[in-house]
């Protein structure tokens, strides 16, 4: 959060405009870099009680990473720079392009570290990683105060990560050529489809809204919109960080023990509404001082904005838990009409009041 406000400031409206917008692009066409692999992951090794099992998932699900990585980033780099009308996105997408690999490399290493249920190890590097992409984005923009500038010490930052992360499972990594199965292949694809699609609408729900604004709106109106959707996404974290941390419980007392089941995830939807409904009120009180303190008056147009993307945390916060709780009873198909609905009605909703009120048509 540090790291991206303080760019904001330094690069401009503009600037971060065309630095979230590729971010954006890049991210829809890696939404299929993971297809549910890592969720599966973190299921199947945490309900195997054999260690040889669960290096055996690790393995064989890496290899499936891996080659799924390799085309997303193929179509980053060579088919993306056709999708956009902000030509100043384009030279930054080979960068961004490896950013989120490491990203999702190292989400993918946290899949199996939850299994394990060592959320402390996650925790670690996590911390580690944030101050490193802090201290190289602050490093870069002091060489050089451009978005391209910033993006390569975002990315370096990220590559620490992904390396403290290998480091920590190497003795599981030492073996990821020895403990690959082949026969896991079919079923962790057939368990992982429905998470093919999800990736699909979740990248259009997420990235759709500045792919289209970078339609309509210039590089600055663009800034304005990330500058206040990103705070909103910083309040996201919290039911996600909560949802992965009962995700593996959930997942041993599904079907098994429901009534415990039901406790626990009733209690978790409370702490979750206990904390967004104040956020949300306090947010939409101080939404000006806010926005004004955290990037400066440059950035006031953003204030309507984030006042209409508030109300997501009372969506987000609950639905987070709910989509984990259904996962854990493998009913995840059921959800995929559901977030086909939403994908396409954003999608509508776009193209019919983005050219009427901008970028508060796009947080409508």
């Amino acid at each position: 959060a540090i790291g991206i406000i303080y760019a904001a400031r330094i690069i401009g409206a503009a600037g971060y405009g065309v630095f979230s917008y590729a971010l954006n692009l890049a991210g829809l066409f890696t939404i299929f870099s993971d297809i549910g692999v890592s969720s599966i992951l973190t299921r199947e090794a945490a309900k195997s009680a054999s260690w040889r099992t669960r290096t055996q998932y690790l393995s064989t699900a890496f290899f499936i990473k891996i080659c799924l990585l390799i085309l997303s980033i193929a179509l980053v780099i060579f088919v993306a720079p056709f999708f956009t009308r902000i030509k100043e996105a384009i030279p930054l997408l080979s960068v961004i392009a490896f950013l989120l690999a490491f990203d999702s490399l190292r989400d993918f290493g946290f899949a199996f570290v939850r299994a394990l249920e060592k959320m402390q190890v996650e925790a670690a590097i996590k911390i580690f990683t944030n101050l490193a992409i802090v201290a190289l984005g602050f490093l870069a923009l002091f060489i050089s105060a451009t978005g391209r500038s910033f993006t390569i010490g975002y990315t370096l930052g990220s590559g620490l990560g992904l390396v403290a992360i290998i480091w920590a499972l190497k003795s599981q990594f030492s073996k990821i050529f020895t403990n690959f199965r082949k026969e896991l292949i079919s079923p962790l694809v057939s368990s992982a489809w429905p998470f093919a699609l999800f990736g699909l609408l979740g990248g259009l729900m997420i990235n759709t809204d500045m792919i289209m604004l970078g339609w309509f709106r210039p590089a600055q109106d663009l800034g304005f919109y990330a500058a206040a959707y990103k705070p909103v996404q910083l309040f996201w974290i919290f039911p996600t960080l909560l949802a992965s941390s009962f995700f593996p419980i959930l997942s041993r007392l599904a079907n098994k023990n429901n009534e415990k089941f039901r406790l626990i995830f009733e209690k978790a939807l409370a702490v979750v509404f206990l904390v967004g409904l104040p956020l949300v009120a306090g947010g939409l009180v101080l939404s000006h001082d806010f926005i004004k303190v955290l990037y400066g008056r440059e950035y006031l147009p953003a204030i309507p904005v984030f006042r209409i993307l508030l109300f997501t945390v009372l969506l987000v916060f609950p639905g987070t838990l709910i989509g984990n709780a259904v996962f854990s009873f493998d009913k995840q198909k059921k959800l995929i009409g559901y977030f086909l609905l939403g994908a396409l009605g954003n999608v509508f909703f776009n193209f019919l009041l983005i050219p009427i009120w901008g970028i508060s048509g796009a947080a409508i």
